[in-house]
């Protein structure tokens, strides 16, 4: 086991008033903030005081604290520094040990969803997917999991035809046709649950999954997709697939800087 290594416990506290800002969208008062934080205010004020001075901090004309222009200078630079594909990389790793099931990571290319990793379980699924394959936007999870959450100008003229591609001549090799209504209702749904699912399309016998990755400008960078075996895949929306796959989703995203909008409570 790993011995815990010794830190500074006055930077500790200083990031915990700091973390407290970052969560409250209006300045702070004194009081207020050292009670978010969980620190004293006697013992809060001396590192606000050594904030202000560095520009972490600044203070508006009421004495209220907020993020100053050095807290908005380090998270710009770290933004510039991001790559979503290398952040999602160690965590999809362990979600297809975790799930026993494929994981792909689909980015919106310039032909729609495009695979662009690929992390086999032990036991392989063997269907024609590789990196570089472009996702369906009406038949797959992936492809419709960009469709919810894209603008819809984006996406509208690939699903038109998407959706006229399957009533061509080769067809649809024994894919259900959608109906515009019914893709409607699918989108709906994606929206509802916060990620897409398909049961047995376009492949038979093969159910998926897909979860979005967001940045920090809550625009989808990435969908996190699982796929296997309708035998020992489960297509439950709370199942031992999709939670680990949502709380893997979620992670990147926050490692994204992306902040999951606040839930009302509920009243009473």
């Amino acid at each position: 086991m790993e011995k815990p290594r010794r830190g500074i416990q006055s930077v500790e506290i200083g990031t915990q008033l700091l973390v407290a800002l970052g969560r409250h969208v209006a300045p702070m008062a004194l009081r207020d903030l050292g009670k978010a934080a969980g620190v004293p205010v006697g013992k809060a004020h001396p590192y606000l005081v050594s904030f202000l001075k560095v520009g972490f901090v600044v203070q508006d004309s009421a004495g209220r604290y907020e993020l100053g222009p050095l807290a908005l200078q380090l998270g710009l630079a770290k933004l510039q520094r991001l790559d979503p594909i290398k952040e999602a990389s160690p965590l999809i790793e362990a979600l297809a040990s975790e799930t026993e099931q494929s994981i792909a990571v689909a980015v919106w290319g310039n032909f729609g969803p495009t695979v662009v990793r690929l992390e086999e379980p032990i036991h392989p699924l063997h269907v024609n997917l590789r990196t570089g394959t472009v996702m369906s936007l009406a038949y797959t999870a992936t492809g419709r999991l960009f469709a919810a959450y894209l603008p819809p100008k984006v996406v509208e003229k690939m699903m038109v035809d998407d959706l006229a591609r399957l009533r061509g001549p080769a067809g649809g090799r024994g894919t259900e046709e959608l109906s515009q209504s019914q893709l409607e209702a699918l989108l709906v749904e994606t929206r509802m649950h916060g990620m897409s699912r398909t049961l047995g399309q376009p492949i038979p016998g093969i159910d998926a999954f897909c979860a979005p990755v967001f940045d920090s400008t809550h625009n989808i960078v990435l969908g996190i997709t699982a796929m296997g075996p309708e035998a020992t895949f489960d297509s439950d929306w709370e199942g031992r697939v999709a939670v680990p796959l949502r709380a893997c989703a979620l992670e990147i995203s926050r490692r994204l800087g992306y902040v999951p909008p606040e839930v009302p409570a509920a009243r009473g």
